[in-house]
């Protein structure tokens, strides 16, 4: 009987320490299945929406090639059908290239043609996301950094008051600085508020050298495939020296603003987008677009990228 008593003792006391070990890898499992700390991937399907950054980066090892067109006035008076609605002519044109250093800093070159007085823009640029969003919400939004320096490689003009009057290498320089803030809502709506500060070494004169800007921009996911975007720049100008470039220019000021399509082929991103803004590099149109939606001073737009590994180990 005493034998009997110990052998089911013992038979208690190892089911129940099994069954602690098997509830306790249990939790494991479960613990790894729902991580406390996981990061929100694809806020944005690419880099940039219109005129808009987004906090996306390049994966490590990757090579990011993307091409940029923006045509004439699909309206107004240098629009319409003598222009095939803009089609005949192209206001800016930017090539560039952006390699993955790590998975959250991404540098890149560009060359831009330039839509404003400004001409032959090379671009250096870099950017680091340094915080993501995670799935509880203990991190609630990603934020990035992106600064950029651009030269202008055109010949200096002889006019004393032009913008391009350079008598030094380092007037043709210009430099932005961006912190992008990002959050994604959902599975389908993503936002992205982006202050901005944009210094110009040289420009025309009684014109700002340092300008604020605030942009905003969206995504609203509309198929697996496609998404609907949007962005908008408010630049903080002095009003006395606004007021007199537009009286000596007699061109006003207009905000950028974009909206478009941004389609995933499986190979690439394409965006088709309408904007009023000319040019794409943020030293121009966030403080030079003179274009008006309400004249018909807007344009078509695409991007197209496409994205190179260079990575030999396989992703895990």
């Amino acid at each position: 009987m005493q034998g009997n008593m110990k052998s089911i003792i013992c038979t208690l006391l190892c089911g129940i320490t099994t069954g602690a070990f098997a509830q306790e890898d249990l939790d494991k499992l479960i613990d790894l299945g729902n991580p406390k700390n996981e990061k929100v991937t694809a806020t944005f399907k690419s880099g940039s929406l219109i005129n808009l950054k987004t906090t996306e980066t390049i994966h490590r090892n990757e090579l990011d090639f993307k091409v940029d067109h923006r045509f004439g006035d699909i309206a107004g008076s240098a629009g319409g059908s003598k222009n095939f609605f803009g089609l005949d002519n192209s206001s800016d044109i930017r090539i560039g290239l952006d390699y993955g250093l790590l998975d959250n800093l991404t540098i890149g070159i560009a060359r831009a043609k330039g839509a404003t007085e400004i001409r032959q823009l090379y671009e250096a640029n870099l950017k680091y996301r340094f915080l993501e969003q995670t799935v509880d919400n203990s991190v609630p939004v990603s934020i990035a950094f992106f600064g950029s320096t651009t030269v202008s490689a055109m010949e200096a003009s002889e006019d004393k008051n032009s913008a391009a009057n350079f008598d030094d290498f380092s007037d043709r320089m210009s430099y932005v600085s961006q912190l992008i803030i990002a959050r994604k809502f959902s599975s389908g709506i993503s936002f992205a508020l982006v202050p901005t500060y944009l210094h110009r070494n040289f420009t025309a004169f009684n014109e700002q050298n340092n300008m604020f800007a605030i942009g905003i921009g969206g995504r609203a996911k509309v198929s697996n495939r496609i998404a609907v975007v949007a962005d908008y720049f408010l630049p903080f100008r002095q009003s006395s020296k606004k007021q007199y470039r537009e009286n000596i220019t007699g061109q006003r000021y207009y905000n950028a603003l974009g909206v478009g399509l941004e389609m995933d082929t499986g190979g690439h991103i394409f965006h088709l987008n309408f904007t009023n803004a000319t040019a794409m590099q943020e030293s121009q149109f966030i403080s030079e677009t003179i274009s008006s939606w309400g004249k018909g001073q807007f344009r078509w737009g695409f991007s197209i990228a496409r994205r190179f590994s260079f990575d030999k180990k396989p992703k895990e």
